[in-house]
């Protein structure tokens, strides 16, 4: 089982995952805008395959172009060090 982030962890994480963001659910959130359909699916497919590899799965919508990802660890009631990991997981894809 995962442990719950304290504040300290949770400001310190969201100091350095610029790109991501708290939203009022207490998920770590990131919204992404593409070129088009093909290349937010195809990158929706590459964190498909971490989220698989790494046995923790974001919640997701996806619309045309734009991917909104929440990552949240349900059996920590809140987010983990394994939210983190994912998160820049799916940065790093992105560089």
């Amino acid at each position: 089982m995962s442990k719950k982030l304290t504040d300290d962890e949770r400001a310190a994480a969201l100091n350095e995952l610029t790109e991501w963001h708290l939203n009022d659910q207490g998920k770590l959130e990131r919204a992404l805008a593409f070129t088009d359909f093909n290349e937010a699916f195809g990158f929706m497919t590459r964190v498909a395959l971490l989220a698989e590899s790494m046995n923790h799965h974001p919640e997701w919508f996806n619309v045309y172009n734009r991917v909104r990802i929440e990552l949240t660890t349900h059996d920590a009631g809140g987010l983990s060090k394994r939210d983190l990991k994912m998160a820049r997981a799916i940065d790093a894809m992105l560089t």
